[in-house]
């Protein structure tokens, strides 16, 4: 394993990017390099929890193996409303202001459930709230309403009696919005919006919202063939 730069060298890169000799830039440089290093370690572990969670790792066996508590590993790595809201810049700055509202919106879907996490099921929701949306007009298309959605998902998962203040994204929907960073590639888009998160959400193995929109009639296939058609009306 490559090893990690030592205390000498952090000191040296510091003093060698700070714009003078001057002691307070050199502080300054170190506090702006410890917090990049900061967001790469966060980064990575994050990769990983990700990782154990799409494996079926439970919280605590996470918690266990970052030699933390499961209520600080749980609050460090889920994503929740309020970190979408703090890392909207630069994390979500390709989502449409229609693809950011769905974010908020599956919010409010789990917490009206009574949910404790926010799942994919809830971002299939949450693209009924942009009615203007591409995702919502090709839902409405092919013949899915809301209230069915909201049918399919308490019969996957009841609904709850408590409320959640701020639930935090679940391994799901955190994977739903990594596969909706990568559908814009295929057709040649630099920004994310709602029907790219459309067609992400077919593509979970086994998750709720693949499960609804299966048990519901919608195919992948002429999804997309709807979206190609509405984006080509656009152009």
């Amino acid at each position: 394993m490559t090893p990690a730069p030592n205390l000498q060298e952090l000191i040296e890169s510091v003093r060698a990017d700070a714009e003078s000799t001057d002691a307070l830039d050199q502080l300054t440089t170190a506090s702006r390099t410890m917090a990049e290093l900061e967001d790469v370690v966060d980064a990575v572990l994050a990769h990983f929890v990700d990782q154990c969670r799409r494996a079926g790792r439970s919280w605590s066996q996470i918690s266990t193996a970052l030699g933390v508590t499961k209520q600080a590993a749980h609050k460090r790595f889920s994503l929740s409303a309020a970190a979408l809201e703090r890392f909207a810049e630069p994390t979500f700055e390709r989502f449409t202001p229609r693809a950011r509202s769905v974010l908020r919106a599956a919010v409010e879907e789990a917490k009206a459930l009574g949910h404790a996490e926010v799942g994919s099921e809830h971002l299939l929701l949450g693209l009924f709230e942009p009615s203007g949306g591409i995702a919502a007009q090709v839902l409405g298309e092919i013949g899915i309403a809301r209230d069915q959605v909201v049918g399919q998902i308490v019969r996957i998962s009841p609904r709850g009696t408590e409320t959640i203040a701020d639930p935090p994204f679940g391994a799901a929907a955190k994977s739903a919005l990594g596969l909706a960073v990568s559908e814009p590639l295929r057709f040649g888009h630099n920004y994310i919006g709602t029907e790219h998160l459309l067609i992400a959400l077919f593509d979970g193995a086994d998750d709720n919202a693949a499960t609804v929109l299966a048990t519901l009639g919608a195919r992948r296939d002429d999804v997309r063939g709807r979206v190609v058609a509405k984006l080509a009306q656009l152009s």
